[in-house]
């Protein structure tokens, strides 16, 4: 394991208080600081902001969708079945449905279609709805054929995705808004505001429903759709920069004035109603729900879920919602539980491959990600996971951040079906019969690219700092570097201390708590510095005090009872004994 850190503060080093903040960003090569401190309200943001080229095709969008409107024709919006295609499909097609247009929702399903367009998917979107137009959401940047057939049926196809562009595009496609800095849903909403704009301006006055309709709308795109892109933009991990930043910050805030019932019924469920609403509460209670529904079942009913007006409805729907959750955690375990056991039988002399390859017909198709995700943060390796699914195996991976697994896998494209994702994550399909030609292939081809520094552990903090220098003036002035997630961490820092006292707490005594001082001696009147550390209790019985401790870690500040101190949140342990370290 190597801990880096971009900065340091020693002794006899001064802390600015109002530049500490400015300090970290200009070491995370932000360059406009001021405006990543006070983004600017999506509102104001157009689509033609991200590529000055979607003008052209925004007035040839607006022209077909003015000619289906008055020939009463229907849209088809054909999102994704996870948190971010399921919340950007809730924008688009409630905005095309108060605008007067006849459009209808469509999600695939995960096990029988399969990830964005197939041929199967497009059957079925011709036979129930026979469209005009089907617009994407969060997927069909690579699917130039699936397009095609559509054309060939008569329909037209809009795309608006966010993920990595294939060599070939969609050529077939009307449009293409193609915008991979923003989450799908992020791009969803961009693409609803413009059509609002578009045709709120020349939509007659009299018309009171319709007036209505358009009310509704604004109040949406401020609050209710901001929310939902906010939901999406995290789920997805997202870089919180830029635009996504906009939408998250300012999202984050619209929480508090969000009366949609399917919102509060989920944020009841999770018993979180009240509170705050913060990154950790989307990303480990709200969007992990709304993708429960479309890993094990179909997810048209988390988009329902999010779009109903009917308080009773969205209560059972929201209870559904959560006992799927619970569902999907206990497998996940269990799941996780058997792969580790594999990987352990098939090791050789102990050694861990470069790259994890795990198959597993007992594994539900819809956690093979989940499973890949936590193998790699175990193993701090490239992990594929795959199932049988529908007499073809579906593969999920996930990688860590110095190889990219998209591109490594498409390198591998003539043993696969399809391939789709982006650097850290990637999904896939493959026939049986090549199933041993590329494991073996890849093995081979991984062992080959992944080098042992790829596979090395980092730790990067954003500032070395003795203990005795935080305070709460600075952690208070990192406050406004929130929200914080995907692109902007919560800033962390590496310090030495000796340890003066240690405790467990928690309803099981699962957890661990610290108090560390400076290794050298600490002056009169300076307090400990208390450290938590989540699921730690292990490690208690081989501390004692007077031990000297490193410690990566993130500072917050603990309000209880009108009092305020700051308190560190550990993300790495190091005990050092004799100048070595015992993890």
């Amino acid at each position: 394991m190597k801990i880096n850190w971009k900065h340091e503060i020693n002794e006899e080093g001064r802390i600015n208080t109002a530049t500490i903040a400015e300090t970290i960003l200009k070491n995370r090569n932000i360059k406009d600081i001021k405006e990543f401190l006070n983004p600017p309200s999506p509102l104001s943001i157009s689509l033609t902001d991200f590529n000055p080229s979607y003008k052209l095709q925004l007035i040839k969008v607006i022209r077909l969708l003015k000619e289906i409107k008055e020939k009463k024709q229907t849209i088809v919006v054909y999102t994704d079945y996870d948190a971010d295609g399921i919340t950007g499909g809730a924008i688009l097609w409630e905005t095309l449905h108060f605008l007067g247009f006849h459009a209808m929702p469509y999600v695939p399903h995960r096990k029988l279609e399969g990830y964005g367009f197939s041929i199967k998917g497009i059957d079925n979107v011709k036979k129930q709805f026979n469209p005009r137009l089907i617009i994407s959401v969060d997927h069909g940047i690579t699917a130039k054929e699936k397009i095609r057939y559509a054309k060939s049926l008569g329909i037209s196809v809009i795309v608006t995705d966010h993920h990595l562009k294939p060599e070939e595009l969609p050529t077939d496609a009307e449009a293409i808004f193609h915008i991979p800095e923003l989450s799908g849903s992020g791009v969803a909403y961009f693409f609803s505001k413009m059509i609002f704009e578009n045709f709120e301006a020349g939509h007659p006055k009299g018309d009171y429903a319709r007036v209505s309709n358009l009310q509704l709308l604004t109040a949406n795109f401020e609050i209710d759709y901001l929310c939902l892109t906010t939901i999406g933009t995290i789920a997805d991990l997202v870089p919180l920069t830029g635009a996504s930043r906009s939408i998250v910050k300012h999202g984050l805030e619209a929480f508090q004035h969000s009366k949609r019932v399917g919102l509060k019924c989920i944020l009841t469920d999770a018993r979180i109603e009240g509170r705050r609403v913060t990154p950790y509460e989307i990303g480990f209670m709200i969007a992990p729900r709304i993708n429960a529904v479309g890993r094990l079942e179909h997810a048209i009913d988390a988009l329902r879920l999010l779009c109903t007006t009917d308080a009773e409805r969205a209560k059972k729907l929201a209870a559904n919602v959560g006992e799927k959750n619970r569902l999907r955690q206990d497998m996940v375990t269990f799941a996780v539980k058997e792969a580790i056991e594999m990987i352990n039988s098939q090791s050789v002399n102990s050694l861990i491959p470069k790259l994890i390859i795990l198959n597993s017909s007992k594994w539900h198709e819809g956690i093979i990600g989940l499973i890949a995700s936590k193998i790699t943060e175990t193993y701090y390796r490239p992990t594929i996971v795959m199932t049988q699914s529908d007499g073809h195996l579906k593969g999920s991976a996930r990688s860590v951040p110095s190889f990219h697994i998209t591109d490594f896998l498409r390198g591998l494209k003539k043993y696969l079906v399809d391939v789709g994702g982006h650097k850290g994550a990637a999904g896939f399909t493959i026939e049986k019969k090549n199933l041993e030609s590329f494991m073996k292939n890849t093995q081979k081809k991984a062992d080959k690219l992944l080098t042992e520094k790829d596979l090395e552990r980092k730790i990067e903090a954003d500032i070395k700092i003795p203990l005795s220098k935080i305070n709460i003036k600075w952690v208070k002035e990192l406050e406004k570097l929130q929200p914080f997630g995907m692109g902007n961490p919560q800033p962390t820092f590496y310090s030495n201390g000796t340890l003066v006292d240690a405790k467990l707490f928690g309803k099981q005594n699962e957890h661990l708590k610290i108090w560390l001082c400076d290794v050298i001696p600490a002056k009169a009147g300076i307090q400990p510095l208390e450290f938590i550390a989540f699921n730690q209790a292990p490690r208690f019985t081989k501390l004692s005090r007077g031990q000297q401790i490193d410690v990566v870690y993130s500072l917050e500040i603990s309000r209880w009872n009108r009092e305020e101190r700051v308190r560190g949140k550990i993300q790495q342990l190091i005990v050092v004994d004799n100048h070595k370290t015992i993890e």
